[in-house]
């Protein structure tokens, strides 16, 4: 009989050790996948883990795509440590775009130094006021912060799509549902040349940097840590379980849109409906992958951007479906977990005592 059996302590070498296993174990997985797909196994996971790692356009692609997943999952890590469940930064990061976005169109003819600084303040401010609903709920009604924010996640992308059909839509595109190309004074400053990467890195280094402090050095993180692991000792020690609430909410929610900022006005350009490509949701595995820990979440940004680019040119080399990306992020989330149960239980192996053997 296999049975699982709880840990005295949780197992410090396993829990930092799982998300290599889960990569290890996702790999085997899609190799599986590719063969069964009738395609070459092997020079699938190359293309996707291996090739884009000696490109250097596509490691400055990669920068693009770990920038908001970084920005997003280190938001997010407050809360998930504190257990306050923000599902929606998807519906944040939107906001974020929609405020900052905003603030680029009604600045349009301004051409001045302050103006990008000044969206992202309202993209900061766009995403905590949508991350604001879901606190007030929970604090004054005891809502289910899980099922609010990703309520809130479809208004918010539904009501992009008004805004860049009707409000903000460009007067001079055509009829097409975008708003005007951003002037260049709202367009983020590349960071390497001839690349998209843009300098929205830098700011995610700096989340990283203040986040590490904040939790591993700061009253603050002590909390956290202590609301998520026990909210009675929590409550016995004088925390305040509404403001962690709120704070934890209020940091995600900046940071959110604060990406969704940074996407608005760096590698799109513009507002369009097609803008929420699923970040919010993706940095929820970055930030488990991470362990919640924001060194880990910065090393795990870069293994999701990794499977965007290397996706993206494995459809197109080997033409594989374009799902194969959403497979793989998938597969990682759920081998984690899975392997998660190691570091907390012990597998025991043992025969099965019948009732009344041995009379």
């Amino acid at each position: 009989m296999i049975r699982l059996e709880p840990r005295k302590e949780v197992s410090r070498h396993l829990l930092y050790l799982t998300p290599v296993l889960a990569i290890v174990v996702t790999i085997v997985l899609g190799l599986v996948m590719f063969a069964i797909l009738g395609k070459n196994p092997f020079a699938a996971i190359f293309i996707i883990f291996f090739e884009p790692l000696a490109d250097s356009f596509a490691i400055s692609e990669m920068i693009v795509k770990a920038t908001p997943l970084i920005l997003i999952a280190i938001g997010l890590s407050f809360g998930f440590r504190a257990g306050v469940w923000n599902i929606g930064a998807e519906g944040q990061f939107t906001m974020g775009a929609i405020t900052g976005g905003a603030m680029a169109l009604a600045l349009y003819e301004v051409n001045g130094v302050w103006v990008l600084p000044l969206m992202c303040l309202a993209g900061v401010l766009g995403g905590m006021a949508w991350a604001a609903i879901p606190a007030l709920l929970r604090t004054r009604f005891n809502a289910n912060e899980i099922l609010v924010t990703l309520m809130l996640t479809y208004v918010a992308v539904l009501l992009l799509s008004v805004l860049v059909h009707g409000p903000l839509k460009d007067p001079e595109g055509l009829n097409f549902p975008e708003s005007r190309l951003f002037h260049d004074a709202a367009i983020m400053p590349i960071l390497i040349a001839e690349t998209r990467a843009h300098v929205g890195f830098l700011v995610a280094l700096a989340a990283v940097a203040v986040a590490w402090v904040l939790l591993g050095r700061h009253v603050f993180g002590f909390q956290v840590k202590v609301m998520g692991q026990s909210p009675k000792a929590a409550a016995f020690g004088g925390f305040v379980e509404n403001r962690v609430v709120w704070i934890s909410l209020m940091i995600s929610g900046g940071l959110a849109g604060l990406a969704g900022t940074f996407e608005a006005a760096g590698p799109v350009g513009q507002l369009v409906p097609a803008l929420p490509v699923g970040y919010g949701f993706t940095a929820i595995i970055v930030a488990f992958l991470g362990r919640l820990n924001p060194v880990g979440i910065l090393l795990a940004g870069f293994v999701m951007a990794l499977t965007y680019i290397g996706g993206e040119s494995a459809q197109i080399k080997m033409n594989l479906p374009s799902a194969v990306t959403g497979v793989f992020q998938g597969m990682f989330l759920f081998t984690l977990l899975g392997i998660d149960v190691l570091a907390r239980y012990r597998v025991r192996l043992g025969r099965r005592v019948l009732a009344g053997a041995g009379e």
